[in-house]
């Protein structure tokens, strides 16, 4: 049976991770849980339902310690850091963000595998991760990187020419004039349902510059050899290309529960843990590449990440606080990118900042946070 921790567990990842464990009591056992807090009585009901005897919030600790008598409550916004530190199987790191960071490197040094669906940790502090991780110590969670993981399987390293990455689109892909999006207009996503950042960024393709990032650092393959492409249906969730021309595609329905149960249960698979795809009924799948006129967000990832350094740090970081303004009706949705482009260029002009240990990652993003936000003043009527 194995042991597991899940950080961010009343989000869209933890939740779906614990319907998996739910149906699958013999296999695992849930030690602890984290959250920010604000959602008090749904983390106290997992908590319950699981036994577990560790959770950790920001927000609401009393209210959660008085309900949880025997639990050990950890309070605070290192509270995700310090239970990913307790000795267990598998840390899943479901948050939303680069405060995941520290909770990463800290399940990376205390020896545990971790399950990684927090993919601001490599975007943000991509070297410092990958210099901590052992062999096989990260198993991704995404959905296209944990179809890289499997079809690359299919053949050694040195034999790989290409990773495609798939994107829907976002709701936004065949609509020309991006200058009077709503919010509500960006949060339909038409085939995923995920948090209202993550729906934002796939509805800017932010999402697929921020994967493109973090594949380079997972399977340590140069920029030029990643691509992404638009593929509406969702059901192939990414691809690799072999030196012999052939192309082995993973496809699956579009949900998360494949990705989440296969890094939780790795080097095995997890019995029915999403259903298959329908064979005897017809299938359309299309491919089509990226606009990169309407969707400048995948080019100037690339480029971030190409520069290395802080600078993919602070992409991130300026898209982060971009995506809150428009989000509270203050920026425009075609805005988002070019703020993000503007403070990338500022800081681009200053050089390379090689980032050592995380206070040099948040001095970066905090900085970063702060023009962003005084660019936005700026803008303001």
């Amino acid at each position: 049976m194995r042991e597991v921790v899940i950080l961010g567990s009343t989000g869209s990842i933890g939740t779906q991770a614990l319907e998996i464990i739910a149906h699958n009591p013999a296999m695992f056992r849930v030690i602890a849980l984290t959250s920010t807090g604000k959602n008090p009585a749904l983390i106290i009901e997992q908590a319950k339902k699981f036994k577990v005897t560790h959770v950790g919030v920001v927000d609401n600790a009393a209210v959660i310690r008085d309900a949880l008598p025997g639990v050990t409550v950890i309070d605070g916004r290192l509270a995700s850091t310090q239970i990913a530190a307790i000795e267990c199987d598998v840390v899943l790191n479901a948050i939303t963000g680069s405060i995941g960071l520290g909770p990463t490197l800290a399940a990376l040094d205390a020896g545990n595998t971790l399950a990684l669906a927090n993919k601001e940790s490599l975007v943000a502090g991509g070297d410092l991760v990958m210099k901590r991780a052992k062999p096989n110590q990260i198993i991704p969670v995404d959905s296209e990187h944990s179809a890289i993981w499997q079809c690359a399987q299919a053949g050694r390293d040195s034999e790989i020419s290409r990773l495609i990455l798939t994107a829907s689109g976002g709701p936004f892909k065949d609509r020309a004039d991006l200058s009077s999006v709503s919010i509500s207009d960006a949060l339909a996503h038409p085939t995923w349902s995920m948090g209202a950042v993550v729906t934002i960024n796939s509805a800017t393709l932010v999402n697929k510059g921020l994967e493109i990032i973090e594949a380079h650092h997972l399977f340590s393959m140069a920029y030029e050899k990643i691509e992404a492409v638009i593929h509406p249906q969702s059901v192939v969730h990414s691809m690799v290309e072999f030196n012999d021309g052939s192309t082995i595609a993973q496809a699956s329905p579009p949900n998360m529960k494949g990705a989440i149960a296969y890094a939780l249960h790795w080097p095995h698979r997890l019995e029915n843990a999403t259903k298959a795809i329908d064979w005897s009924s017809s299938h359309t799948w299309s491919f089509a590449p990226i606009d990169a006129v309407r969707f400048p967000a995948v080019d100037l990832a690339r480029h971030c990440g190409q520069v290395s350094g802080a600078l993919p740090a602070i992409f991130n970081a300026a898209n982060e606080v971009a995506v809150d303004a428009f989000l509270a009706g203050s920026l425009a949705f075609s805005s988002i990118v070019n703020i993000v482009g503007a403070i990338v260029s500022d800081f681009d002009k200053g050089g390379t900042v090689v980032l050592r240990d995380l206070d040099d990652v948040s001095a970066i993003e905090d900085d970063a946070r702060i023009k962003t936000s005084e660019h936005l003043l700026r803008l303001a009527p």
